[in-house]
């Protein structure tokens, strides 16, 4: 039978690896949670604030405790975690193995059967945790990699639930699954699921490839519904927050810091080896030596927020950006106190983020693999006055419905280049058609859409 719990919320259950909190100690010295921005709380958090849905994940901490708490219209469930579980859970196999085989652009993965143990453990625990606090009957909207095999565990322990699951990163082709020795593990744990969502076409493509080629059946008797769900932003939001006084007024001190000059180029991302920030700085690199640009009235920002910094792949990563920012700033310098490329190695407020987007008169994005990159849309949301170039990789999972960005290949530096070079020599009505239909595409797709796209096929599932 399933479990008694508080009826009170609503019949939702969102699953992910972190909860969506942060914790301060406050005055009395009690420890408060509230919720914290980033890329799933942002993408979720405008769709589902003050619905009362159950939250439940690991809270960050080792061996935390599970009491729930409500924070800002959710109520947090969170799960425990042990050190060891953690380590092998989402150091070990989600981070070690599934990050860089699922993106699949030159950096190994690394196996481990104790790494698998852990992650068999760890998603036993979520599974656990949610079978215990879902409401008779509810549905349960699982979140991503690190949790692959929860949908056919919560099946096993309530098929009661209607449960849904979103992939946020790309999903690789058979060949690449290939070398994954429990592949067909995954896949009959995502084949638990009654909505499997994914960013593109080309991943639910991927996805039916991978099954038909291990032959994997569907655990049950219930059907299994696969479709891409192209994920977004609080458009809105976003937009309304980037012309606040305060950020507009940043956004203005911002180019007089770094000299007025005539072109802002700028660069978001957390330093991650997907992001392909050497490609662009080296294409930056070019453009000057070229004579296109120069760095006396040209900089190119790059904003990048330290990840995984204990990691060796990532440790080379950001030694290769400090080489390239060292000598681009030496063989071109700008006569100002600035350098040719300003590196924010950091993680800025939101505020500072919303300045940077405002502030930039083209935004770069050349990721090498990406589920989506929710970057380039909030750049476009920025830009209510129709101004701002956006340069897209083909490999951004924006870029399906992106048609109006200057699309680039990645992996070709030449192309990047002369996407560069095009930002600056655009007409200006071009520039403003271009962002306007960029606006609208933004504006009509934003998150609150997604949400109500893959949560009224969720409930169409549990009605039948």
């Amino acid at each position: 039978m399933p479990p008694t719990v508080d009826t009170a919320h609503a019949q939702l259950v969102v699953v992910s690896n972190r909860l969506p909190i942060a914790y301060q100690i406050a005055a009395d010295g009690e420890k408060v949670a509230s919720l914290s921005p980033g890329g799933l709380v942002a993408a979720l958090g405008p769709a589902l604030a003050g619905t009362g849905a159950t939250w439940v994940g690991w809270d960050g901490t080792v061996d935390g405790s599970e009491e729930p708490l409500d924070v800002e219209g959710f109520r947090i469930e969170p799960v425990s975690l042990t050190a060891e579980l953690i380590k092998g859970h989402y150091e070990g196999f989600s981070n070690g193995t599934l990050w860089p085989l699922f993106h699949n652009v030159g950096v190994p993965a690394r196996f481990s059967a104790p790494w698998w143990g852990s992650y068999e453990r760890a998603n036993e625990a979520f599974a656990e945790r949610v079978a215990k606090v879902s409401p008779e009957g509810a549905v349960v909207f699982v979140q991503d990699y690190h949790l692959m095999l929860v949908p056919a565990l919560l099946r096993n322990r309530r098929p009661d639930l209607t449960i849904g699951y979103f992939h946020h990163i790309p999903f690789p082709d058979p060949d690449t699954m290939a070398a994954l020795d429990q592949r067909a593990m995954v896949l009959q744990g995502l084949l638990g699921a009654d909505i499997v969502g994914f960013q593109r076409q080309r991943d639910v493509e991927a996805f039916h490839k991978n099954t038909a080629s291990m032959g994997v059946q569907v655990p049950g008797d219930h059907k299994v519904q696969v479709a891409a769900y192209p994920i977004s932003i609080d458009t809105a939001g976003v937009s309304q927050a980037a012309q606040a006084l305060k950020v507009q007024a940043r956004a203005s001190d911002l180019r007089k810091e770094w000299g007025n000059p005539s072109r802002v180029f700028l660069g978001v991302d957390r330093l991650d080896y997907t992001k392909g920030i050497p490609e662009r700085l080296q294409a930056f690199e070019e453009l000057l030596a070229s004579g296109a640009a120069s760095s006396e009235d040209t900089v190119f920002v790059q904003a990048g927020s330290p990840s995984r910094e204990t990691v060796e792949q990532y440790q080379a990563l950001s030694a290769e950006i400090d080489e390239i920012v060292t000598r681009v700033n030496a063989k071109y310098p700008s006569g100002q106190e600035r350098g040719a490329i300003v590196y924010l190695r950091e993680n800025l407020p939101r505020e500072e983020m919303l300045a940077l987007f405002v502030a930039a008169d083209v935004m770069v994005v050349t990721s090498l693999a990406d589920g989506m990159n929710l970057v380039a849309k909030e750049f476009v949301a920025c830009r209510s006055d129709d101004s701002g170039v956006l340069v897209l990789s083909t490999e951004a999972g924006a870029a399906e419905t992106m048609s109006e960005a200057l699309l680039v290949n990645p992996f070709n530096k030449t192309e990047i280049v002369e996407a560069l070079e095009a930002s600056l020599v655009l007409a200006p009505e071009d520039v403003a058609r271009r962002m306007a239909a960029l606006r609208q595409e933004v504006s009509t797709n934003d998150v609150a859409r997604w949400a109500r796209a893959i949560l009224a096929d969720l409930e169409t599932a549990r009605a039948n």
